[in-house]
């Protein structure tokens, strides 16, 4: 019994420590938590726990012609890292499962500008790569008896003289091509070359998190639940039971093929943007094209920062996903 107790405390407290990681990531201010920053955390976490790690610059990026990352990072004044954790990297015979997180250290919008009320809060759009982060330490700690990948595209997104354009056209890394209709629909422009990227692993499963669409929020309130997309109905069915069981909660939302036609275009395969009415389900579709595997998508906006906290939540970064994921992957495992 002692040592059963001995485990459970270990194991609470590398959670703990998780979360915590991811919530003080996105309390930082966007001038400390850069993306540099973001890859100085992984290499921390790499180090302490024996973890395998890439962090992949502007010229890594182009060599592997992640165009949606690199038209993202156009603007940003601060290097933009490409950041791959890997938790039993070379063992290709355990079951393989990927994370992928969005790390928009700051967003402006982009030229197509945020309004500057409440635009302090976009420092929070980095809580997808955050939780990744927060995890992979988890993982390191309890070293599951997984292959675990952690997948993190972070940079910012300004509006520079040579920041990407609406009505550009971007070649995504698997060769689809994407009018730009809104540089504010940045987070799936990035999200979609670490989805490719995944395919790497050859995974049984892929997660990605991020805050993408205000949409969700207003589905769904603010600090209510993460809007859940999946191509694999065991896999939803796992993450509403994981979500159940650690109260970070998740809903599942259709990924109905009718929501394509929003996002036909004229001039390239897909535009980034579907325009208003279901936005959240729109950005799902999109980002169902860069993958190839059993896929689950959440949408944490709404989740990642708190306003007014709770009792087991502080007012700020949430550390929303770090506690879903471990739950997720304890029960795989």
């Amino acid at each position: 019994k002692v040592a059963a107790i001995e485990t459970g405390s270990a194991q609470a407290q590398a959670i703990a420590a998780g979360v915590a990681l991811a919530r003080d990531l996105v309390n930082m201010p966007p001038n400390v938590a850069t993306p540099t920053k973001m890859a100085e955390t992984a290499e921390s976490i790499a180090n302490e726990y024996n973890l395998k790690i890439t962090v992949g610059d502007r010229a890594w990026a182009a060599e592997r012609k992640m165009g949606g990352f690199l038209a993202v990072a156009k603007g940003a004044g601060e290097p933009p890292k490409f950041i791959v954790l890997e938790h039993n990297g070379d063992r290709e015979n355990l079951d393989t499962i990927v994370l992928v997180g969005k790390g928009i250290t700051f967003d402006t919008g982009g030229i197509s500008i945020k309004p500057t009320a409440n635009m302090g809060a976009m420092k929070s759009d980095m809580g997808g790569a955050a939780a990744v982060l927060g995890a992979m330490k988890v993982v390191g700690a309890m070293n599951l008896p997984l292959r675990v990948i952690g997948i993190t595209p972070c940079t910012e997104n300004m509006p520079d003289a040579n920041a990407y354009r609406p009505a550009d056209v971007i070649t995504a890394s698997n060769g689809t091509t994407i009018e730009i209709i809104s540089t504010d629909a940045e987070g799936r422009m990035v999200l979609a070359d670490g989805l490719v990227y995944a395919t790497h692993y050859n995974p049984k499963a892929v997660i990605d998190l991020a805050t993408l669409t205000g949409s969700c929020v207003i589905a769904l309130g603010q600090g209510m639940a993460a809007g859940l997309f999946s191509t694999d109905d065991g896999l939803r069915d796992q993450l509403v039971a994981a979500g159940t069981a650690v109260h970070e909660r998740v809903w599942p939302l259709p990924l109905w093929d009718d929501y394509k036609e929003a996002i036909k275009s004229d001039v390239a395969d897909i535009k980034n943007s579907g325009g208003r009415f279901g936005g959240v389900a729109t950005s799902a579709i999109f980002l169902k094209q860069f993958t190839d595997y059993p896929w689950v998508h959440l949408d944490i906006a709404g989740m990642a920062l708190s306003e007014s906290g709770s009792t087991y939540t502080p007012r700020g970064g949430t550390g929303y996903g770090v506690r879903l994921l471990i739950e997720f992957l304890r029960n795989w495992a």
